[in-house]
């Protein structure tokens, strides 16, 4: 048992290893579907989540390096901010809190997530509310000769939201993406922190 799980959330995990029954992820991927699961009471997760082949390893690295980690709005601030200080002490850069006044056609979050990129063009990124923010992310890597370390691209609604994972998809970027409608806070939070534990635990 991890030293970071508390034990019920443990009894919890087990009740879904139940009922999830047989799957075709790997270790790594399911720790991170089991707890996305967890975080939504939402099965539904275990079929929508992607993996790129090499995102795990490379948001555990990104992890341990001490690079940042930006998300798009402060709800999932909230929900990692506890894990990171048990765990490698990442900045967590808020992308809607660097803009008081949004670039002509674009939303708070979607100019704050821009500024973000030109700061930290290598950090693991977390989208997990702004599909405009994931699209101009996107974008930006297209532009740039550097790539983050990971996108987790996990925007829930109805606007923009698909269009915006297709776009993701599309690309070589490394990725944990969930597709269709759903995702949001607790999803994008559940992906981070299972991301720290897996990392943390691996220099146990």
């Amino acid at each position: 048992m991890s030293s970071l799980n508390h034990p019920i959330l443990e009894a919890s995990f087990a009740t879904i290893d139940r009922e999830i029954g047989e799957h075709s992820f790997t270790p790594r991927e399911y720790a991170i579907v089991r707890r996305i699961i967890h975080a939504t009471a939402d099965f539904e997760f275990a079929k929508l989540t992607y993996f790129s082949p090499d995102a795990i390893e490379r948001g555990i690295i990104a992890l341990r390096d001490g690079v940042p980690i930006v998300v798009d709005v402060s709800m999932i601030r909230q929900g990692i901010a506890s894990m990171v200080r048990k765990t490698f002490g990442n900045a967590i850069v808020t992308a809607i809190d660097r803009c008081d006044v949004p670039l002509p056609g674009k939303t708070r979050t979607e100019t704050g997530l821009l500024r973000c990129f030109a700061e930290y063009p290598e950090a693991i990124y977390a989208i997990g509310n702004a599909p405009t923010a994931l699209l101009a992310l996107c974008q930006a890597c297209e532009k740039g000769d550097r790539q983050p370390a990971l996108i987790i691209g996990s925007p829930v609604g109805f606007i923009n939201v698909v269009e915006s994972k297709h776009i993701l998809a599309q690309t070589n970027l490394a990725q944990i993406r969930i597709d269709g409608r759903k995702g949001g806070s607790p999803a994008t939070s559940a992906i981070l922190n299972a991301l720290l534990i897996l990392a943390w635990e691996k220099q146990l």
